[in-house]
């Protein structure tokens, strides 16, 4: 092992041994300021920036909430952070252009390659890249299974999503969708898993037995450009981000009727949960804002200035 990636890991595990309790940190890539704002949830105010790299875009915490990972797209990077004492503590190499990742239970990192019409598999501990897998055209969302065993990828220019068998790292099935694909969520227990249409304007339920389209629904939202997913605790609603038209969907999780909207800042794109659901936090790609929605009252009550185009989103909660 380099001793580079030693050091690395080292800094990982006890980073993860020494911190228990969440810091209740809203992490926030900028993709045009080359940084990540620090929120602390509690009071909404912004704690301090990290300059990051170039063109931060994906982001999201490692199993255990104490490592955040930021694909650093324009440096072909994932910078690796401290989540309680925000020190840099690497990058990993990530392939050309990555966009978008999510996190496996076992801690392993699934990325979409967007220049390269792939998907990459990273074991963070030790930098090793494990697998590339070909997927279609602009990959751009991922999402793994709540028991690790498929990951998601949607590719935009081909409009489809293929389904990665994680034993074997093989696509198993291609399911297409409705143009430009774009986010994905699994429910809690993995049996459905659901895909917005940016161009088709459109979110659709894959059942995850059969690998099949169930139901699908245009949003009926002047401007709407679907993105983000985020489903409440429970399984029974669904938040979407809608682009251009600067709301949030708020949706029935099963029958995918639009039940209200409430509106956020401008090109809203990412989004993020809190674990109890009662708060939802939007990136504000135009605004340069995120927006903190009550979902009881289901209406935005504080905007938070960040940096430049405001990308994506993780919470430490």
């Amino acid at each position: 092992m380099k001793l580079k990636q030693l050091l690395l890991s080292t800094l990982l595990l006890a980073s993860a041994s020494a911190w228990a309790e969440p810091t209740y940190r809203l992490f926030v890539s900028n993709e045009k300021s080359n940084s990540v704002s620090v929120i602390d949830s509690r009071t909404g105010e912004v704690e301090t920036t990290l300059e990051i790299g170039d063109r931060p875009r994906g982001i999201g915490l490692s199993p255990d909430q104490k490592t955040l990972y930021v694909a650093i797209s324009a440096e072909n990077a994932i910078a690796v952070v401290d989540v309680a004492s925000l020190k840099l503590l690497g990058k990993l190499n990530a392939g050309d252009d990555p966009e978008t990742f999510d996190v496996h239970p076992n801690g392993n990192l699934y990325l979409s390659n967007e220049d390269d019409a792939k998907a990459t598999v990273i074991n963070p501990e030790t930098g090793e890249i494990i697998e590339e897998i070909k997927v279609g055209l602009e990959p751009e969302g991922v999402a793994v299974s709540p028991d690790g065993s498929m990951v998601l990828v949607t590719s935009e220019s081909t409009n489809m999503v293929h389904v990665i068998d994680t034993n074997a790292h093989k696509v198993v099935a291609n399911i297409l969708v409705a143009a430009r694909p774009r986010g994905l969520a699994f429910n809690t227990d993995g049996s459905r898993a659901y895909v917005s249409s940016e161009v088709g304007n459109e979110i659709a339920i894959i059942d995850m037995k059969t690998l099949k389209i169930t139901k699908k629904s245009v949003i009926d939202i002047d401007k709407s450009k679907p993105m983000a997913i985020r489903l409440s605790p429970d399984n029974k609603t669904l938040y979407l981000t809608t682009g251009r038209a600067a709301k949030v969907a708020i949706m029935d999780a099963d029958t995918l009727e639009l039940k209200a909207t409430v509106d956020v800042g401008k090109r809203v794109w990412g989004a993020e949960l809190s674990r109890d659901g009662s708060t939802l936090y939007t990136a504000n790609g135009v605004s340069n804002t995120v927006s903190v929605v009550d979902t009881a009252l289901q209406k935005s009550v504080k905007e938070i200035e960040v940096g430049n185009a405001p990308w994506g989103l993780a919470l430490d909660d």
